[in-house]
């Protein structure tokens, strides 16, 4: 069951439901601008179902929000009372769990162009049955564990304390095929339409 949590646990299903509701987008609607099924999208927001990264990440895009949306909470709220708007306290990660695949957060509230979050990935784990590719750059850090990854065809596997960047408008994978969890600090820089015309 996919859920999000944060002191107490949220359901990603319902939070993609209400984000799909006030955007006024019907099942169907979605389904055709994400290129998920129906079905799949409704297990999703009934949490029967544990989306792959390049599921959720579709869903997000189709529905033109933030991370920080999908992740339950408003861009511009703060994320911790007192704080500046650049500060995130531990305490206040929120952590999506997909099963073999958990993603916590680690940016602050607001409108970013990056994104750092850290991927818990179980042996076994995998990114989706099918490559990411959409317009952004991509890197990370190998904080334990060991992680294949894969980006246009050409394959890395990865250990603890090594690196990465890549333009992931190609398309690109991950999998964990060892024998321990591999976390990995992540981070998605989005990139002005500007620079791909």
């Amino acid at each position: 069951m996919s859920e999000i949590t944060k002191g107490a646990q949220f359901l990603l299903g319902a939070t993609l439901r209400q984000l799909r509701t006030a955007k006024g987008m019907s099942l169907q609607q979605l389904a055709d601008s994400s290129g998920v099924s129906v079905g799949m999208i409704s297990q999703i927001e009934r949490d029967l179902a544990n989306p792959s990264m390049r599921v959720l990440t579709a869903i997000r895009r189709a529905l033109n929000i933030s991370l920080q949306e999908m992740f339950g909470e408003q861009p511009d709220d703060p994320v911790h009372q007192g704080d500046p708007a650049f500060v995130r306290r531990h305490e206040d990660r929120p952590l999506i769990d997909l099963g073999l695949l958990k993603k916590e957060l680690l940016t602050a509230g607001g409108h970013h162009h990056l994104q750092i979050m850290i991927l818990r990935v179980e042996p076994g784990g995998v990114s989706g049955n099918t490559a990411l590719s959409y317009p952004a750059e991509k890197g990370g850090l190998i904080l334990s564990g060991e992680l294949t990854l894969t980006i246009d065809g050409q394959e890395a596997n990865l250990r603890t304390g090594d690196s990465f960047v890549f333009d992931s408008s190609l398309p690109h994978s991950f999998r964990n095929t060892g024998e321990k969890p591999a976390e990995i600090l992540w981070i998605i820089g989005a990139v002005q339409f500007d620079r791909h015309l």
